[in-house]
């Protein structure tokens, strides 16, 4: 039976809820004494906050635990104690317990209780808790502590969207929205502990609602928090582009001017099979809707390629509306089936061949896209909020308002907001010259 642990490294993959849980998961063991470090193979406890996107995402759990395991035997450690939590927890709880043997598995909803857990399994008890009681866990998480000049925080969870491909619906659970308060509270919070730029969360973001309040009421309250100067939000769902919000980007000065809003195919009758409940016509209009708030925005997207039955015409419709957007940046993917989801029983499989064509050539027209966008920004001035040193003395890098990378060279603490002029574009980020620095 293994010890109860004293330190604890937690490590997080895919998307940024997961990191926010991950956060969140080291606050609750550092609330019990344990201490965190930043090497797996020196920890007591390890927890995988695992993503159940993409493909072979449960093989690549069973990899890591064998590493970690591997790695201590190697090192003539004992072998750590392994949590198993996050969306590949809550959908293979069982079997990861039979077939691994770690000592705990906890699904995202039901984290809060990650240190009774860590508790019973050091007493020999079993640990598996998959449980989603609606957002009880938000109520029983410490209070934040220091924060970096930027933070996350969980606003909405859950997906009532089913799109064929997905798994979130049967990981997450039905769409909830964290109450307005406690939303509020916690943000405050991470202002008094640092951040200056807060990024809500949620699988549907602008599905946030209470009691006929949208997200755009709750970006107003929040933007009333002082020393808050920044807010972005992500990931959002075309049909829950509220009127509100769009309107939010012309008049709130500290929601930032950029929007992800994934798309995933150019072609109709593929977006009807993935069940994405809009057309490409009505999502372009939708950005045309948004670009005429807010000219300078920023846009972001998700496309899959190779969704069983997309042919070739089809695949250059996306194309064709990457050229008609120009995103300023974008996330592509090969299709891959999960368990469970009803894409996964189509017929019309794309060869691997073909979807890895597909997505060299779309991959080649958003990196066109993105650098084009950073090439126009050059000239422009605006506001840097710098969040770590760079690798040159005296470098420092942070973001733009278009969540552009930049570096520029100065005398600047950690959270300082700098004016800055954008001199000179490169494929991911931009260089700066300093202005007239923020008043913090």
């Amino acid at each position: 039976m293994p010890a109860k642990p004293q330190t604890f490294h937690v490590k997080s993959f895919g998307c940024q809820m997961n990191v926010y849980d991950g956060e969140r998961m080291a606050e609750l063991m550092a609330a019990e004494g344990m201490i965190a470090t930043d090497d797996a193979a020196a920890a007591d406890l390890v927890v995988l906050n695992t993503c159940h996107i993409r493909e072979k995402a449960t093989e690549k759990v069973y990899s890591d635990i064998g590493r970690l395991r591997k790695t201590a035997r190697g090192l003539g450690r004992a072998e750590p104690m392994i949590a198993v939590a996050g969306c590949v927890a809550q959908a293979e709880g069982e079997e990861i317990v039979a077939r691994a043997k770690v000592d705990v598995v906890v699904g995202p909803q039901a984290y809060h209780n990650l240190p009774k857990l860590v508790s019973d399994a050091a007493a020999g008890t079993p640990a598996l808790d998959t449980d989603m009681p609606p957002l009880s866990k938000f109520g029983r998480l410490p209070a934040r502590r220091r924060v970096g000049p930027t933070a996350f925080l969980t606003v909405q969870e859950g997906c009532d969207k089913f799109c064929t491909y997905c798994v979130v619906p049967y990981t997450r659970g039905a769409e909830i929205s964290r109450p307005f308060d406690a939303i509020v509270d916690e943000a405050t919070a991470l202002v008094d502990a640092g951040a200056r730029e807060i990024t809500l969360l949620g699988q549907n973001v602008n599905a946030w609602d209470e009691d006929g309040r949208g997200l755009h009421d709750l970006i107003v309250a929040l933007d009333r928090i002082p020393g808050l100067a920044r807010i972005r939000y992500t990931t959002s769902h075309p049909n829950d582009m509220r009127q509100g919000l769009i309107d939010a980007h012309r008049d709130v000065e500290s929601l930032m001017p950029f929007l992800h809003l994934p798309v995933q195919a150019g072609s109709d009758r593929v977006l009807r099979a993935m069940n994405r409940s809009h057309t490409r016509d009505s999502y372009l209009r939708l950005l045309d809707t948004i670009r005429a708030a807010r000219p300078d925005i920023a846009l972001s997207g998700d496309f899959i390629v190779g969704f069983p039955g997309e042919t070739d015409a089809e695949f250059e419709e996306t194309l064709s509306l990457v050229d008609a957007v120009g995103y300023a940046q974008a996330f592509s993917f090969k299709y891959s089936p999960r368990p469970g989801t009803p894409a996964a029983d189509l017929d019309g499989a794309v060869p691997a061949a073909v979807m890895d064509e597909r997505l060299q050539r779309l991959q080649a027209a958003l990196n066109r896209d993105q650098q084009a966008f950073n090439k126009a920004s050059v000239g422009k001035s605006c506001d840097v909020l710098i969040e770590r040193r760079g690798k040159l003395p005296g470098q420092m890098l942070g973001k733009s308002p278009w969540l552009q990378s930049v570096h520029l060279v100065g005398d600047h603490a950690i959270g300082d907001l700098v004016r800055v002029e954008l001199i000179h574009a490169g494929p991911n980020s931009l260089s700066g010259r300093e202005k007239t620095p923020v008043a913090a």
